[in-house]
């Protein structure tokens, strides 16, 4: 999921396309939450690891 962000920050800032820059930061920041989460020991969706 970070590096799906990642992709779509740099792809909508490349061809100025708003929606995707806004879906990025907004997939790199779910995906950074559930990383550090899944780090620290919390079960994410029954899983005690996110990858």
């Amino acid at each position: 999921m970070i590096a799906l962000g990642i992709i779509l920050l740099v792809v909508g800032f490349l061809l100025h396309i708003g929606i995707l820059w806004t879906i990025g930061i907004i997939l790199l920041v779910i995906g950074v939450i559930l990383f550090l989460l899944g780090s620290v020991g919390h079960a994410v969706g029954g899983r005690r690891h996110y990858w």
